[in-house]
């Protein structure tokens, strides 16, 4: 077999039982990467590189050498799991490099950052004064995580009592040009639908790039085309000035009517409707 064609398998080969081997140790792997798993890593590119290059080694011997080394993160992991101790000495441990506001300069010597190198990593987090910070650490994995002083937090639904449905992941009903019927299932939407959504907006199928269906049932699309402008949906916004309009309607029928029993009914209705707009007219403000 000539030389080049022995290299264009072996190369192949290895290709394969490195994927092979990264998927069976998992994501984990290629997500977040221990000093332990960093070396495991290199070590194991080097082995399939010296194979392949190598036409007097053996291929036999550098596949056993890489899956012996790609068996002892696996092992250790698993021992990892029943040991925080041997957890700590092979993945590492975060370092904290602010608390309450101040630096820790012992740490920061620790792990060989400069202030120039914190200060850089806290302006990626959006955090200029360190004297905002309530607590930051460098993750075992290089991760710089931080979290904000209390009164520097954004404000959330939760901190002014406000209560918001919980929102599912969009659906993409259309790819391509071509209709998902599965996501589309999931939307709890048919192909009609879908069909009558699009006359709507003026676009047939074939034109979509990319369709979605949000939690709340509105259809968005991305045509082929970036030229053309598609209105954005409007039922919602329709529906809110509809809500609104009846409202201010049953008021002035209050207003209007002579008969004491009416204008308690007008009344009671348009303070019911008033508190379903309250509650739902962030929602249909929105679009």
């Amino acid at each position: 077999m000539p030389d080049w064609l022995n290299i264009v398998l072996r190369s192949i080969f290895f290709l394969i039982v490195l994927f092979l081997t990264t998927k069976w140790l998992g994501k984990k792997q290629i997500s977040q990467l221990s000093f332990f798993e960093y070396v495991n890593g290199i070590t194991i590119g080097n082995i399939g590189a010296e194979v392949v290059t190598g036409l007097d080694q053996k291929v036999s011997l550098g596949v056993l050498s890489m899956l012996t080394i790609a068996a002892l993160p696996f092992l250790a992991g698993l021992l990892s799991l029943k040991s925080k101790p041997l957890r700590d000495f092979i993945e590492g441990r975060g370092t904290v490099f602010i608390k309450d506001g101040k630096v820790l300069e012992e740490n920061l010597k620790k792990e060989r950052y400069t202030t120039d190198e914190l200060l850089t990593l806290l302006r990626k987090k959006d955090v200029y004064r360190v004297a905002d910070v309530e607590f930051a650490v460098l993750e075992a994995t290089g991760d710089f995580n931080v979290m904000l002083k209390k009164e520097h937090q954004p404000l959330t639904p939760k901190d002014l009592n406000m209560k918001f449905p919980s929102v599912k992941e969009p659906q993409t009903v259309i790819m391509d040009g071509e209709v998902l019927d599965e996501p589309l299932t999931q939307a709890g939407r048919s192909r009609g639908w879908l069909h009558t959504e699009l006359e709507k907006l003026g676009v047939t199928i074939e034109n979509v790039f990319l369709g979605q269906v949000d939690s709340y049932g509105q259809l968005t699309v991305d045509l082929f085309d970036d030229k053309i402008q598609v209105p954005s949906p409007q039922e919602m916004p329709l529906l809110y000035a509809t809500l609104k309009k009846c409202q201010a309607d049953l008021e002035l029928f209050a207003l209007g009517t002579e008969n004491a029993e009416a204008k308690k009914m007008y009344s009671a209705n348009s303070k019911k409707i008033q508190e379903a707009v309250d509650k739902v007219g962030y929602i249909l403000k929105e679009f």
